[in-house]
C-alpha cells in the first residue's frame, strides 16, 4: 500500500496490506532465453482472496517436450493464446498498488522483467516478497525435508497443491502465504516493515 507521498507504507497492517501471488509456466529456465507460457495470480488482502487472474501465453516458440510432459503444456493449447504483448498490460492493471509475491521469486520476476523489456515496456516499482524467504525464516527443517512449492503446501495443508500449472500453483502459494503470515502475527510481527525484516530485505526493496 503507497502512502500520500507515493512511496510504500512499509507500517501497512498485514490484514490490510493488499499481495498479488503470481506464478509462471515457462519454455525453460533461462529468462533471456526462454518464454512465458501460463500467467496465473492470486489477490489478497488479509484473509479473502479479492480475485483472480490466469491465461495461456503464445511464446513464439515451440514448447519443449519435456516442458509439455512436466506441465502438459503443449503447442496445440497454445495455438489461440493470446501473445505476450496483450498480456502483460492486463497484468500489471491486476497487480497495481500491490507487493507482489512468488515462491523462488527471482525466477517468475526475472521472466516478467525480460517480458517487459522485450515487449518495450518499462518494469512497474513493486515490493516483492519471495516466500521462500520466507518460509525459510519461519519454518524449521525439523519440519520440513526442504523448502519446496509441493512440501510446503502439504506443511500447511493447502486445497490447492502444486501441480506444475500457474493457477493451482498460485493457488498454494497464496495458502502458504496466509499461512506464513498467520506465523508472523503470532511471532508479534504484525504489519510490511516486520515481514521484510524476515525475508532479509528491512528497507524498500527493490524488484529482483
Amino acid at each position: 500500500m503507497r502512502n500520500a507521498s507515493g512511496r510504500w507504507d512499509r507500517g501497512t497492517p498485514l490484514d490490510r496490506q493488499v499481495f498479488v501471488v503470481v506464478d509462471l509456466e515457462t519454455t525453460g529456465l533461462d529468462a533471456e532465453r526462454d518464454r512465458i507460457t501460463e500467467i496465473a495470480a492470486v489477490r489478497l488482502r488479509g484473509g479473502d482472496v479479492l480475485g483472480e487472474f490466469a491465461t495461456l501465453v503464445a511464446p513464439g516458440v515451440p514448447v519443449p517436450a519435456f516442458i509439455t510432459g512436466l506441465t502438459g503444456i503443449s503447442d496445440a493449447m497454445l495455438a489461440d493464446a493470446p501473445p505476450l504483448r496483450a498480456v502483460l498490460p492486463a497484468f500489471h492493471d491486476f497487480a497495481r498498488d500491490a507487493v507482489l509475491v512468488a515462491h523462488n521469486a527471482p525466477f517468475d520476476i526475472g521472466f516478467l522483467r525480460a517480458a517487459c523489456a522485450a515487449c518495450g515496456e518499462s518494469w512497474p516499482h513493486l515490493v516483492v516478497v519471495d516466500t521462500l524467504e520466507l518460509a525459510r525464516a519461519l519454518v524449521s527443517r525439523g519440519e520440513v525435508a526442504n523448502y519446496k512449492l509441493g512440501t510446503l503446501a502439504g506443511l500447511f495443508d493447502s486445497p490447492a497443491p502444486s501441480t506444475h500449472r500457474a493457477t493451482a500453483d498460485a493457488r498454494a502459494t497464496a495458502h502458504i502465504l496466509r499461512a506464513l503470515i498467520a506465523r508472523l502475527r503470532r511471532a508479534g510481527v504484525h504489519d510490511l516493515s516486520g515481514l521484510l525484516r524476515c525475508t532479509g530485505h528491512p528497507s524498500e526493496p527493490q524488484a529482483v
